[in-house]
């Protein structure tokens, strides 16, 4: 059975999605506006391809794109050489459809550009399908045909399956007209019980688009009608902008838990809201329990990094929130006695850098403190990790031995597989946000000598930046990001007199190092080597050069641009024996 969806024009007309559309003057093909509403249904018994070519002309279509033309046309040509191979091998096999399925329809539904397509085939694998594409575009005649140059195939992978982290189907990936494509068979899921990697089966059309996470993700393009195939009302969620799952929504994310976070993120990547239905049953505590437990952690990590780079994260961070997913996220879920802390009051803190961030003007927290795309991942990957600053440190039972892990480097490192670069960001914001206030009390009440000496601010930043170059400003903000969370009421934090006040005073710190000239202070160097330095002092290298040196640099910041370092040297000999220099004889 096929069922295909009639939308009429005043549905689409009153939708953001078409005023998207037509604002990118990429347009949908609408039916008639006497159209009905409900689902039409056809039953048919031809085989898959006379099926496809039977479907109700009324259908949505998808104006496509040169490049995507030109791809619809090669792989159509792949499908009819494999069916013309079928049919001179005498062989009794369903004629070859292939359709693109998921995100790219759902994107182009809405007007917007997708590079990545997914193509379901409805007979044979994607490896097997591809093997054919390859042998295909081998022949010079195919390849003058459809105008494939050296760069226009490139390299067939084949992405074999690993249940273990929930991949459970091989696919092939190429590239072909500058579009990313996978291939893959349409399939069905059968999940056991006590198991969350699924029997999987070849499948309909249908069946494929049930298993899918949401309705908007569920519907097919396909390339031999030119029409979106929905089976699962996904064209008016979408024209509503509506998530909703294609199924029960306790058995999708009992058979997936991982959906819970893709439906956060497309929510908040579109700007769509999650059925009530939906959000109700993404609370449920076996869902949560799943979600902690049975997902690997890396998927986790995966999700959630692409929610801070998209384009709305701070509607990510919400919906976390408001579906109480938090510590099923943000902890060690190998660690049976990992502490709660209080996230009543976190929503101050991811409203805070929202807030932040849309008034990023030239001088401003913001545009001083995130200065790419790369940081600003890590800034709102660190907004998440704020309710941790509440809790005690984790003691060592053997005092000789290093401390252990901050809570929210354990949360980051064990919680979504956060990588070292960014743990030791989360490690040096713990440990260095006490110093971090305790300066910029030094300036809120202009205390002296202290808030006029460029080294008191130069050499702690130079403290906070470390070897390993952790990022002095990400620091500065989580502790800004702290401070609203724990001075400011949830609702503060995105509009508040209280708000105002506090981040007014870390305003007046980050002016003070521009004032100062210290903003640039990790990158300064010393203008005297450490074995001239012990030449001078006559004395052998030991370890008194490192705080030495640390005394030239000072020296430096509060003299700039003075290239001549003699009365550096001297301050360091006039300190020689708290130093412990011992001058050889």
């Amino acid at each position: 059975m096929h069922v295909f969806l009639r939308l009429s024009r005043p549905q689409l007309l009153n939708s953001r999605a078409w005023s998207i559309a037509m604002k990118r003057k990429c347009l949908v093909d609408i039916l008639p506006s006497d159209a009905p509403r409900k689902r039409a249904m056809t039953t048919t018994t031809t085989p898959a391809a006379a099926a496809a070519a039977a479907a109700p002309a009324a259908a949505p279509s998808i104006a496509l794109s040169p490049p995507e033309k030109r791809l619809k046309t090669l792989l159509l040509d792949v499908a009819r050489h494999i069916d013309s191979e079928w049919g001179d091998a005498k062989i009794k096999k369903e004629p070859v459809v292939l359709r693109w399925a998921g995100g790219w329809v759902r994107d182009r539904l809405l007007g917007l550009e997708s590079h990545d397509i997914d193509t379901a085939i409805n007979c044979m694998t994607g490896e097997d399908f591809s093997d054919r594409l390859r042998d295909y575009c081998a022949v010079p005649a195919n390849r003058d045909r459809h105008g494939l140059g050296p760069r226009d195939l490139r390299h067939l992978h084949t992405v074999g399956r690993n249940p273990d982290k929930s991949k459970h189907l091989a696919t092939t990936t190429t590239s072909l007209y500058g579009l990313d494509l996978d291939f893959v068979n349409l399939r069905k899921e059968t999940y056991a019980a006590d198991s969350r990697n699924p029997t999987m089966e070849f499948g309909t059309a249908e069946e494929d688009a049930l298993r899918r996470d949401a309705t908007i993700n569920a519907m097919f393009y396909n390339l031999h009608t030119g029409q979106v195939e929905d089976f699962t009302s996904g064209l008016p969620d979408l024209a509503a902008r509506l998530i909703r799952t294609p199924v029960d929504p306790l058995q999708t994310f009992r058979d997936d838990p991982l959906r819970v976070l893709r439906l956060v993120r497309f929510a908040s990547r579109l700007d769509f809201t999650i059925d009530p239905d939906v959000g109700s049953v993404m609370s449920e505590p076996g869902v949560l329990a799943s979600l902690r437990q049975k997902i690997s952690r890396e998927r986790v990590g995966v999700e959630l990094e692409k929610m801070f780079k998209g384009n709305n994260p701070c509607q990510s961070l919400e919906l976390i929130d408001r579906f109480g997913l938090y510590h099923a996220i943000f902890t060690n879920p190998n660690r049976e006695d990992m502490p709660k802390p209080d996230v009543s009051n976190w929503r101050a803190a991811y409203q805070c850098l929202g807030f932040l961030e849309r008034n990023r003007a030239p001088g401003s927290i913001f545009d001083r403190l995130v200065k790419d795309d790369e940081t600003r991942a890590f800034a709102w990957a660190l907004a998440t990790l704020t309710p941790w600053e509440q809790l005690p440190d984790d003691v060592n039972p053997d005092p000789k031995k290093k401390p252990l892990l901050p809570l929210a480097a354990q949360a980051a490192r064990e919680g979504f597989k956060a990588h070292n670069k960014l743990r030791d960001v989360v490690v040096a914001a713990h440990r260095n946000r006490s110093a971090i206030v305790a300066l910029k009390e030094v300036v809120r009440t202009g205390q002296q000598p202290q808030v006029d000496d460029a080294a008191v601010f130069g050499m702690a930043i130079r403290e906070w930046d470390g070897t390993a170059g952790t990022h002095w400003r990400l620091q500065v903000l989580f502790a800004i990001l702290v401070d609203v969370e724990m001075r400011c009421s949830a609702a503060e934090g995105a509009a508040g007199p209280q708000r105002d006040d506090v981040l007014a005073k870390w305003q007046q710190f980050l002016d003070k190092l521009v004032e100062l000239d210290m903003v640039e202070a990790p990158a300064v160097k010393c203008i005297v080597e450490g074995r001239v330095l012990a030449q001078l002092l006559g004395s052998k290298p030991g370890k008194w050069m490192n705080p030495a040196l640390d005394i030239v640099i000072a020296w430096q910041l509060r003299n700039p641009g003075v290239a001549d370092y003699a009365p550096a040297v001297e301050e360091v000999r006039a300190r020689a024996q708290e130093l412990g220099i011992v001058r050889r004889g």
